[in-house]
């Protein structure tokens, strides 16, 4: 599929995906320019996106595809010499940018906040729906959702009402939690999960501030204005559960809320919970048995790439490489690869920063006791706490040699190590060949954790390059994300005709920077911890 227009001005580059299909079969598509300017749906804005975000929705819904997790895809990204103003963080320091239109490819678009436009006022806001009172149209859109896109249940219940749209909504809410689970187990987080950023059909749509966790935290927010973390990683589970409460609530009367509501108590933690413990141990390469005590190795993992500020993608696909003999050289060597994975102390340092000056957090801390209100002046109790906790961290921080961090990482690791050896072992113990089952579990991990993920920073080069017109570095990048198992660290820099792309001195410097950057499997630099997107 090709897009050969540009907005406004003629086309500069078009960046195109490769061929494609789903796991599931629709037997239609639909495919949506965004950016390309103003619509009869239009708001305040100028319907218009940039290069910088287009780029990154360009990249992040192909590497989403090829990992394996249910994803609108870009067909295209064309962008011209057209200009908007931009201000990225919304500080007052506006700037032009590209015009850049995507063009969006899914079997619909149509998400849990379409149905919430027939919503009647609210009883303590007095908000409501743009079509409130439409009924006919949101039964009409009810029907068009399940007869296309969920036919079999049609079929099932086409005589039943009120069966039909539960068996709907069940499957949707499973749906929902499988995507989520995809979702943890690769570090990615959304950035902006609001109703209308849900798929109907439980894909991954609209890819604005998302990022792929680097440092392991569980309270990690990649979106830079999401200032009480109400989307943060540990957050995503609780709050697309949320989000189908909502879905429920605007459904009613054609399904009841009480039928609902049951559904998504008996089905989402379940179906979530059942699902990410089911990749996790693909993940662990746990093969041959399912015990109860998965779940508390995983949790134990976490809790130790937590302590040790270790790379979430990176320790993951190490731990194929682990013998699960006992031999102390090989665990000393194995040790010294996975802390290299861990944070080092200055990073540790730039992470837990202050945002705050303590005196000043001090002061304004015991005024706060005698008038309560000026809480909200510094912000939320928990952001209060979260502050405090770093201004803690960071004094430790002080105190810690990089000889400490290293002997502590250590220690930490060798601990849960021995407790997955011994995991290992029991998988050994129910099977006759050790060495096929070694070569199978090694094969189930290499294809569950991916050595390549859509860092920040790795966006951020790429975006970098074709602002100077050079996007060689956006096509190596996707040609990597294709393969994201895959080793695949040397190939061959895609070249643009000069003419074509207006090839400049800036350009060539960006390439040749390029070209002696970090491996894209590497740990971010330390300059990507100062990346913030919006």
């Amino acid at each position: 599929m090709a897009c050969t227009s540009a907005p406004r001005s003629s086309c500069r580059t078009a960046l195109s995906g490769s061929s494609f299909s789903f796991d599931f079969p629709p037997l239609r598509w639909e495919i949506q320019l965004k950016g390309a300017g103003l619509t009869p749906f239009s708001r305040q804005a100028d319907g218009r996106k940039v290069l910088r975000s287009s780029i990154r929705e360009f990249l992040c819904s192909e590497a989403m595809f090829h990992l394996g997790i249910p994803t609108t895809r870009a067909g295209t990204c064309v962008t011209s010499d057209s200009k908007v103003i931009r201000d990225i963080f919304y500080d007052g320091n506006p700037k032009n940018e590209r015009c850049t239109v995507v063009l969006r490819i899914a079997s619909t678009f149509i998400r849990f906040g379409s149905f919430e436009i027939f919503k009647p006022p609210d009883e303590y806001t007095g908000r409501k729906g743009p079509s409130v009172n439409r009924n006919d149209i949101r039964i009409q859109m009810l029907d068009y959702v399940i007869s296309t896109f969920y036919p079999e249940i049609q079929e099932a219940y086409s005589d039943n009402s009120v069966q039909r749209n539960a068996a709907f909504f069940k499957e949707i809410t499973k749906r929902t939690a499988r995507l989520v689970a995809e979702w943890q187990c690769v570090g990615f987080c959304h950035g902006v999960l609001n109703t209308d950023n849900m798929s109907i059909v439980g894909l991954t749509i609209d890819y604005g501030p998302f990022g792929f966790m680097d440092r392991y935290d569980p309270e990690h927010i990649c979106n830079g204005s999401d200032n009480t973390g109400r989307y943060a990683y540990n957050k995503q589970p609780e709050i697309c559960k949320w989000n189908l409460g909502k879905l429920a609530e605007a459904l009613v009367p054609e399904l009841p809320l009480e039928i609902s509501e049951l559904i998504l108590e008996e089905e989402y933690d379940a179906e979530f919970e059942k699902h990410y413990l089911q990749k996790m141990r693909k993940k662990l390469g746990l093969i041959q048995l399912e015990l109860e005590e998965d779940s508390k190795l995983v949790a134990e993992l976490l809790e130790t790439m937590h302590l040790t500020g270790g790379d979430f993608t990176n320790i993951f696909y190490l731990l194929s490489s682990f013998s699960v003999h006992s031999d102390p050289s090989k665990l000393e060597d194995f040790l010294e690869k996975v802390t290299s994975q861990c944070a080092s102390l200055e990073e540790l340092k730039v992470a837990f920063k202050p945002q705050m000056d303590p005196r000043q957090l001090s002061m304004m801390l015991m005024l706060a006791q005698s008038n309560p209100q000026l809480f909200a002046l510094i912000g939320t109790k928990d952001s209060i706490n979260k502050e405090l906790e770093r201004i803690e961290q960071f004094s430790k921080l002080q105190q810690l040699t990089a000889d400490d961090l290293l002997s502590r990482n250590k220690r930490h690791w060798k601990e849960w190590l021995e407790k997955y050896r011994v995991r290992l072992q029991k998988e050994i113990e129910s099977i006759s060949d050790a060495d096929a089952w070694n070569a199978d579990r090694v094969k189930v991990m290499n294809s569950n954790n991916p050595k390549y993920i859509l860092r920040n920073y790795i966006a951020q080069n790429a975006i970098e390059a074709a602002e100077n017109g050079d996007f060689s570095e956006v096509r190596n990048v996707l040609k990597l994300l294709e393969n994201p198992f895959q080793e695949a660290e040397r190939f061959g820099e895609v070249k643009e005709d000069a003419e074509e792309e207006g090839a400049t001195a800036a350009a060539a410097a960006c390439a040749q920077e390029t070209s002696s950057r970090l491996p894209y499997c590497s740990k971010p630099p330390l300059w990507a911890s100062e990346l913030c997107v919006t």
